[in-house]
């Protein structure tokens, strides 16, 4: 049986066809209307969620049928052994999406599970978010391998996974990554972006973005933390390490690289306001694309691609 929960569990061609599979969706949609008639997933989510909570429910409606979600604090996961409760979910349902805080809790869910499992954001992957990047990426230039991508900013969940797709990919990936989140970094994911040659880092951010395709950008903060009291003295922390790395059009006046971002955005931090405005941002392309990379990721799991 197939998860999703990170990218190492994928094989390079495995990746490749997954995106060919996901811009093929995106330009075929009403031919999957039906997909999914009959068949239920279970949105289990520990942390706060836009985009994924709403293009995973989008895409099983679409599709033809129906996504129950699930508040953890609102669930008995919360009082018994994670596996035991993934176990019996599974048996009502057919995929199961998961949105923790800890990684270790994703692997436990997938210990249990007798259906599929994607990982929908944990504290150390977001495959998901990479594949609607690269998907964003694929239908911009009309090809991936090659393509160069700068993201400056915190070495986060988001990076790892980006590390991950790119090598996979053939996508030369640039970090400048002044901070990194603890236990961010990680090894075998180093190791994949550097066996594969795509990835290299750079300290001065002005040299990284100039002859880029794409500049990525991301929250310096963990949404979660963003707002709480107890992690204001960390956050202001960063904030004063960080602020010369702000996207903006002073940055990026050597540059004509298009503009991402995964949302959601804190204008006037990691990146400004205009920037996310600008001609150049591709932003919300990207966060649309979160829709067919979700019904992408789902028919492949449950082998339903037509």
């Amino acid at each position: 049986m197939r998860h999703l929960l990170t990218w190492s569990q994928w094989s390079d061609s495995e990746i490749q066809d997954l995106v060919d599979f996901a811009a093929h969706v995106k330009g075929h949609r009403t031919f999957y209307n039906g997909a999914m008639l009959g068949r239920s997933i279970a949105m289990l989510f520990q942390k706060t969620s836009t985009r994924t909570r709403v293009s995973f429910e989008a895409a099983l409606t679409e599709m033809g049928g129906h996504a129950i979600y699930i508040d953890w604090m609102s669930s008995n996961f919360e009082l018994t052994d994670i596996s035991f409760e993934s176990k019996y979910l599974s048996r009502n349902v057919s995929l199961i999406v998961a949105r923790m805080k800890r990684h270790e809790d994703l692997e436990q869910i997938a210990r249990g599970s007798e259906v599929p499992v994607v990982n929908g954001c944990c504290n150390l992957y977001h495959p998901c978010q990479s594949l609607a990047d690269m998907l964003t990426i694929k239908l911009d230039a009309g090809k991936l391998e090659g393509v160069s991508m700068c993201y400056v900013g915190v070495h986060n969940n988001v990076v790892n996974s980006l590390i991950e797709i790119t090598a996979a990919l053939g996508v030369h990936l640039v970090l400048v990554t002044p901070l990194t989140n603890e236990g961010a970094r990680i090894d075998s994911v180093i190791e994949r972006g550097m066996k594969a040659g795509t990835l290299t880092w750079e300290k001065d951010m002005s040299q990284a973005v100039k002859n880029v395709d794409y500049v990525y950008t991301d929250t310096w903060v963990d949404m979660e933390f963003f707002h709480d009291p107890a992690f204001q003295e960390e956050k202001e922390s960063r904030m004063k390490l960080m602020l010369p790395y702000q996207l903006n059009h002073d940055a990026l006046r050597f540059s004509k690289a298009k503009v991402m971002h995964d949302m959601p955005i804190h204008a006037g931090f990691e990146i400004s306001r205009q920037l996310v405005e600008d001609s150049r941002s591709i932003i919300f392309q990207q966060a649309e694309n979160r829709l067919d990379a979700q019904k992408a990721v789902i028919l492949r799991l449950l082998d339903r691609h037509g």
